[in-house]
């Protein structure tokens, strides 16, 4: 069992748990993610690293309720626990591997989505510790759901707050602020975009025309988070690629966000996950070479 260190309602709907796991918090990485669930019968839930103590031995998700099992997640307490937390999965980010020097010389720009912004969090504070600083653009619907802004405020170079409605930081999309600094002279050698998917898709157009390389992560689209299911099937420069076992970060200008979309729509229905199935034929579910079904 998991242990629940902390629990923390950041606004409606969106909560934050500390969750003991010293396995996972000794070997994770930036970028990667865990797979939890509350009971044997319970649901596999995929959910990307926020943060994570190595010395404490525990594990930062944060999760919106979008169903049942996040409703039924929603309900535990400090105290409690899950009966599986499981990871660390994924890939980690590409900055992990980079040498901290020609870090320390690119400039590079964050963009967070939404919930978006807990997957951002790790990578910003990884480069912090090291002497990088980044700049963050972190965009939410209205100024009630934003969430982290003084962590993320403490480990960013320069952070940007944007909402749609204008009630909070600057008025629009976080596409409008990438556009604003760009012309107030800011140039970037790197966006890493984090958030809903129809998000990083009008951040990917964007960052082509203005010609900086661009990666996301499609966390988004996982569900069971081990290849499997075949949920997270996506076409990466035109090859199959899956965002669980491939990723969760892909080229965003490689990625056909359009696919995608549509195929997340029709995957929600049975008699959609069957056409899917007899239209993919043999890539739909094994494609990834981690599993037989």
């Amino acid at each position: 069992m998991y242990k629940i260190l902390k629990k923390q309602e950041l606004t409606t709907n969106i909560y934050l748990m500390e969750v003991e796991a010293r396995r996972v918090a000794k070997s994770c990485e930036p970028g990667q993610f865990v797979i939890v669930r509350m009971d044997e019968e319970g649901e596999r839930i995929p959910l990307t690293i926020c943060d994570y103590d190595r010395v404490r031995g525990s594990i930062t998700v944060v999760f919106q309720t979008v169903g049942a099992a996040t409703e039924k997640m929603a309900e535990l307490e400090e105290g409690g626990a899950f009966h599986d937390f499981v990871g660390p999965l994924g890939c980690p980010s590409e900055l992990v591997k980079e040498d901290v020097e020609s870090l320390k010389q690119k400039k590079i720009l964050f963009v967070a989505g939404g919930v978006g912004t807990a997957p951002v969090y790790p990578q910003v504070k990884w480069l912090h510790e090291r002497g990088v600083e980044a700049d963050v653009i972190v965009g939410s619907k209205t100024r009630s759901l934003l969430i982290l802004e003084k962590e993320m405020e403490a480990v960013a170079g320069n952070l940007y707050v944007t909402t749609d409605d204008g009630s909070y930081g600057r008025s629009g999309m976080v596409t409008q602020t990438i556009k604003d600094l760009v012309e107030e002279g800011k140039q970037y050698d790197l966006c890493i975009a984090i958030g809903p998917m129809i998000m990083m898709k009008f951040v990917c157009q964007l960052t082509k025309e203005l010609n900086i390389p661009t990666v996301v992560s499609l966390n988004p689209i996982m569900v069971d988070g081990t290849g499997m299911c075949g949920a997270c099937r996506v076409t990466v420069d035109g090859k199959v690629k899956f965002a669980c076992v491939d990723g969760p970060e892909f080229d965003g200008h490689g990625v056909n966000f359009d696919e995608a979309m549509r195929r997340q729509q029709i995957y929600k229905t049975a008699e959609g996950r069957a056409m899917l199935a007899l239209k993919e034929g043999d890539t739909h579910h094994g494609g990834c070479g981690n599993c037989n079904s």
